[in-house]
This record gives structure tokens, C-alpha cells and sequence, in this order.
């Protein structure tokens, strides 16, 4: 139902990539896939490329910042797309060194809820907004299982949440598989996923997950 793309990784120990390479990476695909008629989620935080990939047809941005960047709110304020927040503890380069939290599923709705509200105050109306609690972004196995028990608890005022946990190291960590040997485990979470009441599964699977969720 939805195309996301990004040229930047945000996996553990990832390495910032320049907005104009971002760019250099993204316009070109961007420019392709959104002739397809299907909605285009471009997965960046920096303002300067969601400005343009929004000027190129994109129908949503997918932060996983959560529109930090005060300029980033502004533009996003200033379109009509869809915009995903995203929790994340720390940044990706260092995140998983030793996350700590009292209360990872109390924590993550709080902070989601302060977006949600900035969100708001920027103007932006509550269904152009999905949540994601960020699986595997400054968490440990632990935390993410407790996110995953109490998925609808991260979020807010009955939003949309979206869940990503294909192929993720933390199934890794359950089944012992590498991260090409994960498809099970991925068509598995996505079920649960959605059975706890996400609204969006973010995949790399897509045929095989649609089946499944028919199923």
C-alpha cells in the first residue's frame, strides 16, 4: 500500500550520510516509483531533503527523529503529507551501546505523546500522523519485547502505530538466524504485530506478508 525508500541507513553504528548524497541517492528512484500510483514514504530527518522529495511527489516522510529538527516540523507543517514519528533513544551511531530505561513502554508513549503535541501546535491535523515506537532504535532484546506485549500502550489517542521488526536483530536474537535466514521470524512479528493492533507493518517481504495477513 505504501513505497518507502531512503539513502541514508539508520542501523546500529550507521554513519551520517550529507544531504546532497542523500539527495544524489533518492531524487532519481524518487522521480521513477512515483509514477506507479502508489503512495512514496521517504525515510530521511533532514529538512533540506524532505523539501525536495516532497516538491518530487513524496506523499510521506518517515523520520525517525521525529521531526527534531525545528525546521524539519516547519516543513512538514507546510505540505499536506503524511508524516511518521519515530522513537529513538540516542542516535544511530552509538544508540545500541547501553540503552537504559525505567519504563520502555511509559517512556515511549511520553515521548511520542510530546511530538504528537508539537505536531498539533504546528498545525498539523491528527490524520496525517502515524507512530512508530521504534523497535531496535536504542533498545535492548528486553525493551523491545516489552514494547511488543504492550504495542497499543506506546501509542496515543488512538493513532495509527506502525511496527517495523523485519528481519531486525532482535528476532536474530530469538532464532539464532542470520539476517538473510529471517523471513519466518519476520512473517511471524508482522502477524503479532498487527494482532496487537498496528495499523502499518513496515516489511521487505511484501508478497509473503500480504498472504499471511489474508490468511
Amino acid at each position: 500500500d505504501i513505497l518507502d525508500i531512503g539513502a541514508e541507513s539508520s542501523r546500529p553504528g550507521a554513519i551520517p550520510t550529507p544531504a546532497d548524497e542523500e539527495l544524489r541517492r533518492l531524487l532519481p528512484v524518487l522521480r521513477e516509483v512515483t509514477g506507479w500510483g502508489i503512495p512514496v514514504s521517504v525515510d530521511t530527518c533532514k529538512p533540506k531533503v524532505m523539501q525536495a522529495v516532497l516538491a518530487a511527489g513524496a506523499a510521506m516522510i518517515n523520520d525517525i527523529t521525529a521531526l527534531a529538527h525545528p525546521d524539519s516540523l516547519a516543513v512538514v507543517a507546510a505540505s499536506d503529507c503524511a508524516v511518521c514519528l519515530m522513537h529513538m533513544q540516542g542516535e544511530p551511531g552509538t544508540m545500541q551501546a547501553a540503552p537504559r530505561y525505567d519504563d520502555v513502554v511509559a517512556e515511549v508513549h511520553d515521548f511520542l505523546a510530546a511530538r504528537l503535541a508539537r505536531c498539533r501546535a504546528a498545525g498539523i491535523a491528527d490524520e496525517r500522523i502515524v507512530l512508530d515506537p521504534g523497535f531496535g532504535f536504542g533498545k535492548t532484546l528486553e525493551h523491545n519485547l516489552h514494547m511488543f506485549r504492550a504495542l497499543t500502550a506506546t501509542g496515543c489517542d488512538g493513532l495509527p502505530l506502525l511496527a517495523g521488526l523485519s528481519r531486525k536483530s532482535m528476532l536474530g536474537a530469538i532464532t539464532g538466524r542470520p539476517v538473510e535466514r529471517r523471513q519466518a521470524a519476520s512473517l511471524a512479528a508482522a502477524l503479532l504485530a498487527v494482532e496487537r493492533g498496528a495499523r502499518i507493518v513496515r516489511v521487505h517481504d511484501v508478497a509473503e506478508t500480504v498472504d499471511a495477513l489474508a490468511v
